[in-house]
């Protein structure tokens, strides 16, 4: 089988593990870099140019869902399967609105993540059964795939989000400014005026969006 180098990342040492073994068991697949947050898996994928990359979403720092968008933003062919213990509809939309062409929920992950990296880099999709069926029952062509412009979410831009993320993850401002290359100053601008947008009055009703959206784990 031809030659396939990968990325995995997923926060949890023990999850990487398994999916480099699971991966690796496959004739010519390597994966030859991991990560354990967003932001590092966006450096090393635009430093290693990985043929697939596995991103699970809930990751600190930056999730798989904005690491993904950040990856493809910096190339546009790049080939990502998403990881989740997550299946409602609104993730599924989430990922799809991204880009990612895999999508695999980590219960099934032994039995659908090598033929999910094999379509992908193919340049196929591969959904798992839930997201397939929706698709196959017209459920997005029903509903309009865009978020309303209404909602909070889709209100934030993704350098929001990053921030949403680490503020929610108990960063300061100073902290926030280190990690995005920012100066406190912009970075307590970017917070006042995430708070004000999303009607927030304190750091855990943040938090609380956060979770609601996904962004952090409860």
């Amino acid at each position: 089988m031809e030659a396939l180098r990968l990325l995995v990342a997923d926060d949890h040492e023990i999850v990487r593990t398994g999916l480099r073994s699971l991966l690796e068991a496959q004739p010519g697949w390597q994966v030859t870099a991991e990560a354990s947050d967003g932001r590092e898996a966006v450096e090393k994928a635009k430093e290693l140019k990985p043929d697939v990359a596995v991103l699970d979403i809930s990751m600190p720092s930056l999730n798989g869902l904005e690491a993904a968008r950040q990856m493809l933003k910096n190339d546009a062919r790049a080939k990502i399967v998403i990881l989740t213990v997550f299946d409602s509809d609104a993730m599924i939309r989430e990922v799809l609105d991204v880009g990612a062409r895999g999508f695999v929920l980590k219960g099934d992950a032994s039995r659908d993540l090598v033929t999910a990296v094999n379509a992908v880099r193919n340049n196929k999709t591969f959904f798992t059964a839930k997201v397939a069926q929706m698709v196959l029952d017209g459920y997005l062509e029903k509903k309009p795939r865009r978020q309303d412009a209404n909602a909070p979410r889709s209100r934030l831009t993704p350098r929001q989000r990053e921030i949403v993320q680490l503020l929610a993850e108990g960063k300061s401002s100073k902290e926030v400014a280190v990690a995005l290359g920012l100066s406190v100053k912009t970075a307590e601008t970017h917070r006042a005026n995430i708070m004000r947008r999303l009607d927030c009055h304190s750091v855990s009703e943040l938090v609380r969006y956060a979770v609601r959206n996904a962004i952090i784990d409860a």
